[in-house]
């Protein structure tokens, strides 16, 4: 996928395409979504987009896009990174493609609940038979280390981050904690508002998803409609607004191979409290309160503890801006230049 579908991998792709584009010839092919033009050129990089079916209800749905390898035969580029490890059609492509190529691992091995883990699991094992003895770029130090674990070698494995951009305007502090992410059992959101029953504080979801539903049902249930609010999907001024005047912001997630909603909110100045999951770790530095997955309790207590002491708020949205910084898409674009690069050398 790619714009306007605005995901994680997309967004990332993004960033770093229009720096490439400076210096580069940059190409995105990808699927095509109901209404996207076939081809444009976006901040100084080019999409091209080929006829695909989408199947099922699920955000983004499963894709099939028949010729992709011819289309990647026509551009002839001189390197290819692939993103997409759950579509068939694309995975076909690649193992007949000739040119020289790496992949980019973003989601954690097997990333899922229940069945969708099942199925997640099966389409790693397969398919990391495919790139194990590839050049790999994994997004966090934990997606390299599982990896490694599985028989990947080190020496064809890097880790480039996500990016987040600095943010250097106003903030302030209004009294509610922010999440901001797809509505997804991973992301542990139920953890999080049977949590807030036990917190003077309120809570805003910033986000659309397929668990939308139930998570409202939650809240009717607990009688806490008072004191949680879902946005839905918002204006990018609505965003900063709301990213710029929380007190904390909360990321509760089951499973995260980086965390680049976290990585984004403490670039506001804002302290976090995280799973202590996958390479949230990395993200949140000491610049947060880690707890452990799946517990309310820690999460009240976590939340109740920033609450209840100004300066530990201060102190740690401090911190967490300093960590962040390092994360900057300028940082990220410079390190995958130089992956590329010194592939393109062998």
């Amino acid at each position: 996928y790619h714009f306007p579908y605005r995901g994680g991998i997309e967004h990332r792709n993004h960033e770093i395409s229009r720096r490439l584009a400076l210096k580069h010839d940059v190409t995105i092919l990808t699927s095509r979504l109901p209404g996207a033009p076939e081809e444009e050129i976006i901040d100084g990089y080019r999409v091209i987009r080929l006829p695909s079916r989408f199947i099922g209800g699920y955000n983004p749905p499963y894709v099939s896009t028949p010729g992709v390898l011819q289309a990647l035969e026509d551009l002839n580029p001189d390197i290819v990174d692939f993103h997409y490890r759950w579509a068939h059609s694309y995975t076909r492509a690649m193992k007949k493609y000739d040119g020289k190529w790496l992949f980019t691992f973003h989601n954690t091995y097997g990333e899922g609940v229940g069945i969708i883990h099942i199925i997640s699991y099966i389409n790693d094992s397969l398919f990391c038979r495919m790139i194990r003895n590839r050049r790999t770029i994994c997004v966090s130090e934990f997606v390299r280390n599982d990896l490694l674990n599985r028989g990947f070698k080190k020496e064809l494995t890097e880790v480039v981050s996500l990016g987040v951009d600095l943010y250097d305007g106003p903030t302030r502090e209004d009294d509610y904690f922010l999440f901001t992410g797809r509505l997804v059992d991973t992301k542990g959101l139920k953890y999080l508002i049977n949590a807030m029953p036990s917190v003077d504080s309120s809570l805003v979801i910033m986000g659309k998803g397929p668990e939308e539903k139930k998570l409202k049902s939650l809240v009717d249930q607990l009688d806490i409609g008072d004191k949680v609010t879902f946005t839905g999907y918002v204006s990018d001024d609505e965003k900063v607004r709301l990213m710029s005047s929380c007190k904390a912001f909360i990321m509760p997630s089951l499973f995260e191979s980086f965390g680049l909603a976290a990585a984004e909110a403490m670039a506001y100045g804002k302290p976090m409290v995280a799973s202590n999951v996958g390479g949230l770790p990395e993200v949140v530095g000491d610049g947060g309160i880690l707890v452990p997955p799946a517990s309310s309790n820690h999460i009240t207590n976590a939340l109740n503890k920033l609450l209840e002491d100004d300066e530990l708020r201060w102190e740690l949205g401090q911190r967490a801006k300093e960590h962040i910084s390092r994360f900057s898409w300028d940082n990220i674009t410079a390190q995958t230049e130089r992956i590329y690069l010194k592939e393109l050398e062998k």
